[in-house]
């Protein structure tokens, strides 16, 4: 791959003319937008309509370098309007020396390209959001329930809605580069909230529903955050605990539910959106004027697997230009893409793509119940019919789970039509993949028989893009959605890029997460005999810096600002890029031999389907060795029971096993499902390259790993350290027993 040095990269600072000089030469026509005081609020007013002022052409507003300089717009007893003006908008950017830092105030330079993609003009959130209501203010753009009823905002509507919160925010206090965070499930107020607090200058930053309240008290206090916005009384109770704690806490706003005790500076949701009726247009004209598109306006907090989560600072270029990049790659055409939003908006895949790529696209957004991953997802897929949806490889799983135990249930017939027409659609699936394009005999059979009513089941029956990242997905899972005629195609990326790096959607392959997004590069640093190396990233997308924090943003960013990933990865003859491993995860035995944990782990799941989680263990040991649990019910929770779920139940039906839970195999060390387990252990350790790859113990866990149990993270993804100290004593148990036999 080229390096900076060898393909010269445009790093823009404030004084570059010609980006300015770009977006002078593209004028559009301009509108208006007629602001009413009242809002919708949590359930006592429909939104109002707004209404397009005058066709005349309004001045343009001038750019504001200061916060508080005087805008000379119309005051707010002329007008209620706040213009809508993106052609004209001088899209200027704040003096910049580097292009990292990790202060909340100060702007980086852009990693631009001298032409091609990569050099587009940068915008803030503001302008993005002002082009789509400009040309789609009147298409549906958020769809929710409220009290059992449908309620559809137009993008004006959701426009209105964020300039309103933004008053309110300015109201409360709100300063520039003060945190405003986020407490809860997705909702059009979670959105409002994020955005309005952008409008404000200030930096949105989401927590996560299953932080505790210490956990909760280290982001917003990290963020000096001004305000905290809550979902619900469970959620209050939490800040409640640390509220103390935080200095630059002004105000608490809960946005469902009826408040059940009076504290000063805490609101309803229908409070705070008045708050800010009194605050003049002009006061929002000039805040939003001053916004900077190489500034920073959000923060995403990594999960903080392994210490403290780091405050991933965002631009609004990092936002907008990703936004629209990716946008492209998934549809030429705004206005026609439908999604339903229910992954964590804390973190970065899914405000990506149901925040700002949905506003770049003019898509319209569906909310998921806050039970969506307890069962309800399906109702909420099923009325939305997306166009496009992103599962992390759980949800696939879980669907995957949910369709076997189905089929488990089917008559002796249909379980034949269903085999022979899954053995065709995986088939198909990887001819369609290679871009052969062969039809098998039998393939239009099998899909109305078959595929289509499973799709209708899914609520995927308009799906065309079925995205997975986050977290690594198994052979078996793409290959099972595969043999259904739906391809799961990988993404792969991170907090500190954006979100994403590669995307696999036009083009893609089984195990590979896809081609570097357009204007973007990938570079293998110290790549090994087989081409593995530390996976960097340059472009665009590539964050500002950790927030407070010098010494760890110069960790992840080099001296010539490539993004240092820490995954190991090697590209395919055709440019695809497969991830092989994480260098943190590396296990180093005592021999000194690196062992890459996920394929053995994914290995084994699939040899043994009964087995939920798989952890290999090794670091610094003589020999490898796993923890394992086993498949089970969660409950509504999303707590592991001791109850095995359909799929362990038929794994120990078909090995003549009467147990229906977890205690009742590991009690008595069921001699059947030990047996199954080792002997897919011994296929594995028969495809190792090594003896030092061979597993040699394991030990089945009481419990299933979960969020709630501190295993996961909120993702889903595996806390690796976090679990080596839960289950020590285990660990110790396995390598105290070799020890002794020695």
């Amino acid at each position: 791959m080229m390096s900076v040095e060898e393909s010269p990269i445009a790093a823009a600072d404030g004084n570059n003319d010609s980006i300015c000089s770009q977006n002078e030469t593209s004028k559009t026509d301009r509108t208006c937008l007629e602001t009413d005081s009242t809002v919708m609020t949590n359930g006592k007013n429909d939104p109002p309509t707004a209404q397009k002022c005058s066709t005349d052409t309004p001045a343009k507003p001038p750019r504001c370098t200061e916060l508080n300089g005087a805008a000379n717009g119309p005051s707010s007893e002329e007008t209620k309007a706040v213009p809508l003006t993106t052609g004209d908008l001088a899209t200027t950017l704040a003096p910049a020396e580097h292009l990292w830092s990790s202060s909340r105030d100060q702007a980086v330079k852009l990693r631009m390209e001298g032409s091609g993609p990569g050099s587009e003009t940068p915008i803030t959130v503001h302008q993005m959001f002002l082009e789509t209501v400009e040309r789609f203010g009147d298409h549906p753009a958020l769809v929710f329930k409220k009290d059992g009823l449908k309620v559809t905002l137009t993008w004006r509507q959701y426009y209105d809605q964020c300039c309103a919160a933004a008053k309110s925010f300015l109201k409360l206090g709100l300063e520039r580069f003060h945190g405003v965070s986020i407490l809860g499930f997705n909702s059009p107020e979670w959105f409002i909230s994020d955005i309005g607090c952008i409008f404000a200058g200030g930096l949105a930053a989401g927590i996560y529903t299953t932080n505790s309240a210490e956990a909760c008290h280290y982001v917003a206090a990290n963020c000096e955050a001004n305000v905290l916005i809550v979902e619900n009384q469970k959620q209050l109770e939490k800040i409640l605990k640390v509220k103390d704690q935080l200095p630059h806490l002004k105000a608490i706003v809960q946005y469902r539910g009826e408040l059940q005790q009076k504290i000063p500076h805490l609101y309803t949701w229908d409070e705070f959106m008045k708050l800010g009726e009194d605050v003049p247009n002009a006061q929002l004209h000039t805040v939003m004027d001053s916004l900077r598109a190489n500034e920073c306006c959000t923060l995403i907090y990594t999960s903080g697997t392994t210490g403290n989560p780091k405050g991933v600072m965002l631009s609004h270029d990092n936002i907008t230009w990703t936004a629209r990049t990716v946008s492209k790659v998934i549809n030429p055409n705004c206005g026609e893409e439908v999604l339903v939003s229910y992954l964590p908006l804390s973190h970065v895949a899914a405000q990506m793509i149901d925040i700002w790529c949905c506003m770049s696209l003019a898509g319209t957004a569906h909310f998921a119940e806050p039970d969506a991953l307890k069962g309800s997802l399906a109702n909420t897929l099923r009325e939305a019919h997306p166009t496009g949806f992103l599962g992390v490889p759980r949800v696939w799983e879980k669907m995957q789970e949910g369709m076997k135990a189905a089929a488990a249930k089917a008559t002796p017939l249909k379980k034949r039509v269903a085999e022979w027409a899954k053995s065709i659609g995986l088939e198909y699936s990887y001819s369609a993949m290679r871009g052969e394009n062969m039809v098998p005999w039998g393939f239009m059979l099998s899909n109305n028989l078959v595929f289509k009513k499973v799709r209708a089941a899914l609520g995927l029956d308009r799906c065309k893009l079925c995205c997975t990242g986050a977290a690594p997905i198994t052979k078996e899972t793409l290959e099972y959605f595969m043999s259904l005629n739906i391809p799961v195609k990988e993404l792969y990326g991170m907090s500190e890029s954006s979100g994403p790096h590669t995307v696999s959607i036009t083009e893609y392959r089984v195990g590979s997460c896809g081609k570097v997004i357009p204007g973007c590069k990938t570079k293998l640093e110290n790549p090994d005999a087989d081409g593995n190396g530390e996976i960097c990233f340059w472009g665009r997308h590539v964050f500002m810096g950790y927030l407070n924090m010098p010494d760890k943003t110069l960790e992840s960013l080099d001296q010539s600002g490539w993004l240092h990933s820490g995954d190991l990865g090697r590209h395919d003859e055709d440019d695809f890029l497969y991830i092989t491993g994480r260098i943190k995860e590396l296990i180093i035995t005592a021999g000194g031999e690196n062992i890459p944990p996920v394929p053995i782990e994914d290995a084994l799941k699939n040899e043994v389907p009964i087995i939920s989680n798989a952890m290999l263990i090794g670091d610094k040991l003589k020999f490898l060795s796993m923890l394992l649990t086993l498949k089970c019910v969660m409950d509504d929770n999303g707590d592991p029971t001791d109850d095995l779920n359909s799929e362990a139940l038929d794994f120990c039906r078909r090995h003549s096993v009467q147990a229906t839970k977890v205690s009742e195999i590991i009690a008595n060390k069921e001699p059947a499902i030990y047996k199954a387990i080792q002997e897919g252990l011994e296929r594995v350790n028969a495809k190792a390259t090594s003896n030092a790859q061979r597993v040699q113990k394991w030990v089945i866990l009481e419990r299933d790993f979960s969020v709630g149990g501190g295993e996961l993270g909120p993702t889903l993804k595996l806390r690796r350290p976090i679990v080596v100290k839960m289950y020590q004593d285990k660990i110790n148990e396995m390598y105290g027993a070799a020890a002794e036999r020695q």
